[in-house]
This record gives structure tokens, sequence and C-alpha cells, in this order.
């Protein structure tokens, strides 16, 4: 997948059309701010693209089946983890367009766009990609 991120005063946009607002970001931030749910989320991620089943993530975090569906489900609808059935099994991964956006969303204006003060987190525009930092998102870059 190729993204070039477009900014504006209160939206990031992927060249996908997913586009991120100030609604959408306080959804993902809520959907992150209790503990079950964040600690799901960092496991995923320590998963990479495979994800995991909600059987697994249930059992590594010692949470009821059906509570954790309801965590897995909201941070579904942020746009930070998407699913998919195998048979009789449900994964989770992490949406890295999505969870790309947030992480947009928050540092967007970081330090002024200062690459001397923040690094990594500096503003990118028109496309433009700073050399050696393409890990950022999880994804290439146009170019």
């Amino acid at each position: 997948m190729q993204a070039v991120w477009y900014f504006t005063c209160e939206i990031v946009q992927l060249h996908d059309n997913t586009i991120m607002e100030s609604k959408e970001a306080i959804d993902a931030l809520l959907a992150l701010g209790q503990e079950t749910r964040l600690a799901a989320f960092r496991l995923v991620m320590e998963q990479g693209p495979p994800g995991l089943s909600v059987g697994e993530i249930a059992e590594r975090l010692e949470v009821n089946l059906s509570t954790l569906s309801r965590h897995l489900a909201q941070m579904e609808r942020a746009s930070l983890l998407r699913s998919w059935r195998r048979e009789r099994q449900v994964f989770y991964a992490v949406d890295h367009a999505g969870a790309g956006a947030i992480i947009r969303f928050l540092t967007e204006d970081c330090c002024k766009a200062n690459p001397d003060i923040c690094g990594n987190y500096s503003r990118l525009r028109d496309g433009d990609r700073p050399a050696g930092q393409e890990h950022l998102t999880g994804m290439t870059w146009n170019t």
C-alpha cells in the first residue's frame, strides 16, 4: 500500500481517501483510553500483519471473551483494528491506515515542523518523504 499524507486544519487524509477529522480522532483516543483495550491494541500491534485470534487475545490478557469482543469491536469502529474470519475464528490485526492517521493527526504540527526538535514527527507536506523515515507508518511513500 502506498500512501501520501495531505493536511488541512483539522483533517488528515490518505491517498485512499481515508480521512480523520477531529471526531474520528476523539473516537480513536477514546477507544484506546481504557486499560483492556489499550493492552489488546498493544498486543495485536506486536503481532504484526498476521494478527491474533480473539481467543488468543482473550487468553493472553486473561479477559472474558464476550467482554473482549466488545472492546475489539470498538477499536475496529475507530479504525484502529481490522478483523477477518477464518473458518470459525475471528482474527484481529492493526489497521495501519487508521493507526497511522491518528499518529499523524496528533503530531502534524509538532514543534512547528522543525525536524531538529521533533525529528520523525515533523510535518510532511505535499507527499514529501524525509529520507530514511519510510518506516514510520509501516507504509511506503509516493515520491
